[in-house]
């Protein structure tokens, strides 16, 4: 006769990911998809896409318009169902449990507070619901609003409040039920750029204070970059790649993350030369092979491309010494962006290719002007090489 006790399906320990450079301590999963697939109609939003959140966790859903994030985010919530597949949060199946039963919260892009209501009685609202007594719920307000620092707005109403006044009133509110998994769909995108980027640190010191899950959707690669401790690339439904955001950066596993998370030179080549501790590519973009200092385990003869980023492109007006990994060419363009400078060189095989340089004086020597002709050259370790 068999064990009653023991579950139907054993279910396999899973372990947080090692990120690298993070020293935040990450639970168990608290949520699980398993396979979720949403349609609409014939459209399928989210194809087959599997993800594991873990306990504690800053997770960036990242990805262009209709590739499936928010509608990935909308699941978790419980306002949309998977067509097929499973989502399970702290260990249950979340198939029909409305969202009010959820242990989760969800802050809307466009923050949806109730204009007649004071920026206390706002962030009260959902304890008030839940039937929370009195003092218990100002108690939880007064901490709540010295959290997001807005104790001096507390009798405002969201007409008196900036932007960034408001977004904070909005997560303070989606913060006060303590849910274990906070949603944000967009949340700073109305904010102008330097409120933005004061107010991507200020989510990352709250996430860390409460320890609450935080999953943001975006579509911003550096708000990605500045808060996630993973950030999970989609594109036409699925999850192309998920890693922490300097992994990701500096290593792409497709043309399309290496193109999407940043910007890029890439190289279109032939792999003709593919040992342990070096790779050869030839490439009809340049004038000499691209060299890498380390092996692929490629196919030889197989297309593969050459990914390099600006900053790892170095200008000179000589030619370098080297036989790899470098071409020539004429300075077109110059982009002055304060503490960089961006330089559009055309290469004398028509590509156009990017060097990013920190400008590191404030008088700044335009040592390279346009239409001087250059040579650009790069180390063995710079590219990354990706064969789709």
């Amino acid at each position: 006769m068999p064990d009653q006790t023991k579950p139907a399906t054993d279910r396999p320990v899973k372990h947080p990911p090692d990120l690298p450079g993070c020293t935040k301590k990450l639970g168990p999963p608290i949520v699980e998809i398993e396979s979720v697939v949403k349609k609409f109609g014939d459209f399928t939003a989210v194809d087959g896409v599997s993800l594991d959140i873990f306990e504690g966790e800053f997770l960036c859903l990242l990805g262009g318009s209709g590739c499936g994030k928010t509608t990935l985010l909308r699941m978790m919530a419980g306002f949309e169902q998977p067509t097929s597949g499973r989502l399970l949060i702290d260990g249950k199946d979340m198939a029909g449990v409305p969202p009010y039963e959820r242990p989760v919260n969800m802050m809307f892009q466009s923050y949806a507070l109730f204009p007649h209501m004071t920026v206390e009685q706002n962030i009260a609202f959902g304890l008030r619901q839940d039937g929370m007594p009195r003092a218990a719920r100002a108690k939880r307000v007064a901490e709540m609003l010295a959290l997001v620092e807005l104790e001096r707005f507390a009798l405002r109403k969201p007409h008196q409040l900036s932007g960034g006044q408001r977004q904070r009133v909005a997560l303070a509110r989606a913060l006060a039920k303590h849910p274990r998994v906070l949603l944000l769909d967009e949340p700073l995108s109305a904010l102008d750029k330097k409120l933005r980027e004061r107010t991507q640190l200020d989510l990352v010191n709250i996430q860390e204070r409460t320890g609450i899950t935080f999953v943001v959707v975006t579509h911003d690669q550096e708000e990605a970059m500045t808060m996630a401790d993973r950030v999970a690339i989609m594109d036409q439904g699925w999850i192309v790649q998920i890693d922490a955001p300097q992994a990701m950066y500096e290593y792409p596993n497709t043309r399309f993350v290496a193109e999407f998370f940043g910007d890029v030179n890439m190289f279109e080549g032939v792999l003709e030369e593919d040992e342990p501790d070096h790779v050869r590519i030839r490439s009809d973009e340049l004038p000499v092979p691209i060299f890498v200092g380390h092996g692929i385990s490629g196919r030889e003869g197989a297309t593969v491309w050459a990914a390099l980023r600006p900053e790892k492109l170095t200008l000179s007006s000589e030619p370098p010494n080297q036989p790899h990994n470098w071409a020539e060419g004429v300075v077109k363009d110059i982009v002055y962006l304060g503490s960089t400078s961006t330089y559009i060189v055309e290469l004398t095989s028509g590509k156009r290719v990017r060097s990013t340089i920190a400008n590191h004086a404030r008088d700044v020597e335009w040592t390279i002007t346009w239409e001087d002709r250059v040579f650009v050259s790069w180390t063995a370790r710079s590219p990354v090489v990706v064969t789709s």
